[in-house]
């Protein structure tokens, strides 16, 4: 069981590199094609050295920063409380927990 986690994990990763692999190709085969660089394409994926030894990451055009990370997180949040599933299965893990450990007690007599 494992090994096979192990390969469908390995599988999935390799999936994931090969499509971005593929797109940069892509993105490049576009660049040749027109002949000239233009200011509406960008890389796949690419990280670059900033200024002060910082690191500039950047996917499928979109700048990531530390700052976005943090807004996106104080968002997440803000939304945890009214996220339904997240509830509802919170209330399901309490109910069987609540009922095994009833079972048990009863079980072992206590």
């Amino acid at each position: 069981m494992k090994k096979f986690m192990l390969k469908s994990l390995l599988t999935a990763a390799l999936m994931f590199i090969s499509v971005l692999a593929g797109m940069q190709i892509a993105n490049d085969g576009i660049h040749e094609m027109k002949g000239y660089k233009a200011e509406g394409f960008s890389k796949a994926a690419g990280l670059e050295n900033g200024e002060n030894g910082e690191k500039n990451a950047s996917l499928l055009g979109n700048e990531i920063t530390a700052h976005d990370l943090k807004e996106k997180k104080q968002q997440l949040e803000e939304i945890q409380g009214s996220n339904l599933f997240s509830v509802t299965g919170k209330k399901i893990t309490k109910g069987i927990s609540s009922a095994s450990k009833k079972l048990i007690n009863s079980i072992t007599g206590e």
